[in-house]
């Protein structure tokens, strides 16, 4: 695809943005859980690995080298293996309270899913001897 390197790094960019919006919400203990503040619950950071991994992939994005391709692939399949462990994780029911998802938890899986999607499609020039 003529447009893929582009597309890819802005999808990079919008899964470092949601990193910062809530997930979702427990009413139970009116906690609401975004990808870096998870207070009150045994979360932990969720979006650390995610916020490296998409950080990484928007500047392999923009490099235009066969290393850079190639690692990329690599890179964001963790990184939407990594989001879809979160979704999983996050959105699970736990003793009968399923927590309120929230739209940036769906927007990480999408966008994840979408950027492992552009960095198959590279655009690389080669020159033919």
């Amino acid at each position: 695809m003529k447009y893929s390197q582009i597309i890819g790094f802005l999808l990079a960019l919008i899964v470092l943005g949601t990193c910062f919006f809530p997930w979702v919400f427990i009413e139970s203990k009116q906690l609401t859980i975004s990808g870096f503040h998870s207070e009150g619950t045994n979360f932990g950071r969720p979006a650390i690995f995610i916020f490296f991994t998409a950080g990484l992939s928007a500047i392999f994005f923009l490099i235009n080298k066969i290393w850079a391709k190639r690692l990329n692939v690599f890179v964001t399949t963790f990184c939407f293996a990594w989001s879809i462990s979160k979704y999983l994780m996050l959105s699970a029911c736990y003793a009968g309270e399923c927590p309120e998802k929230q739209i940036a938890l769906f927007i990480l899986v999408f966008a994840s899913a979408i950027m492992m999607l552009m960095s198959f499609l590279p655009k690389i020039n080669i020159n033919q001897k």
